[in-house]
């Protein structure tokens, strides 16, 4: 059964005006639908360039960006209906909010689409609720906290019903308790269908969240491949700079003394580790 893809580039180049080297240099990646994506890499290797052509905010110097097999159309109304698709949550809320009120705020997306007002509330509404943002509805944008602007930006693509969300570094500069919430909310993203695309530097996260692992460097997709396979590549993890997940390295530490059998899965979690432990005691 082939593949369901839903975004594709091909041979994608991009440099910035002020960039001697191109910050993607012939990037070929296939993202396959209701699928969870870790994307990896050192500062500067491409991500979050990759990430702005994939809703059109960057135009390729060369190569071509397909959402589900068509090639990017980047007149207004072809970015507009790109950006229904695909959503982007920065990984500083301030870059993207700018509406007075948090209620505006959400509903500013949902309206440029040509929705009625009444579809629009109704929408909004129901984000709100699910995001548990009612507390600070009505507040002024700028006066949230760190962790209730992320939720505020999620909230902003949510309403718009994309089929794939992109999340920058989702928990940057946020306390634990914001953090948990975000991870929640991506839960049920990818739990209501959505497929998901992460940048993230928690390889531990990364590890048992991600179907997928993305490796990026120097602008290429140097590896792809499910958790266990690039976390196991010692070459591509000397490469990015990338270490081990603690639950793989001390299981692979455990089975090389002989105290694990190398024929059990690998655990995502140390939980998991712990329950193997436990077994043989």
């Amino acid at each position: 059964m082939d593949k369901d893809i839903i975004l594709r580039a091909e041979n994608v180049c991009f440099a910035y005006e002020d960039d001697e080297t191109n910050a993607l240099n012939g990037l070929n990646v296939e993202i396959e639908r209701g699928k969870k994506y870790a994307v990896m890499g050192a500062n500067g290797s491409g991500k979050s360039t990759f990430f702005f052509c994939c809703n059109g905010l960057h135009v390729p110097a060369s190569g071509t960006m397909y959402f589900e097999g068509e090639p990017f159309d980047y007149s207004r109304q072809g970015l507009l209906k790109i950006r229904q698709k695909v959503g982007i949550i920065f990984q500083n809320p301030d870059d993207q909010l700018f509406s007075a009120s948090v209620f505006q705020e959400i509903s500013f997306g949902a309206l440029n689409l040509g929705k009625s007002e009444e579809e629009v509330r109704k929408d909004v509404e129901g984000v709100i609720e699910k995001l548990g943002i009612t507390p600070f509805r009505e507040k002024p944008t700028y006066a949230l906290s760190g962790g209730q602007k992320k939720q505020v930006s999620i909230a902003d693509i949510l309403v718009m019903h994309p089929e794939l969300i992109i999340l920058d570094e989702p928990a940057a500069a946020l306390d634990p308790y914001h953090t948990s919430l975000v991870n929640q909310i991506v839960d049920q993203m990818t739990a209501d269908g959505i497929t998901v695309m992460m940048a993230t530097h928690d390889v531990n996260y990364a590890f048992r969240w991600a179907d997928q692992i993305l490796v990026f460097k120097d602008g290429k997709l140097l590896m792809q491949g499910a958790p266990q396979e690039v976390f196991s590549n010692k070459e591509v993890l000397a490469q990015t700079n990338l270490e081990q997940p603690a639950a793989l390295e001390l299981f692979d530490s455990l089975v090389a003394r002989g105290i694990l059998d190398a024929s059990l899965p690998v655990p995502a979690t140390l939980k998991m580790l712990e329950n193997y432990i436990a077994d043989i005691q």
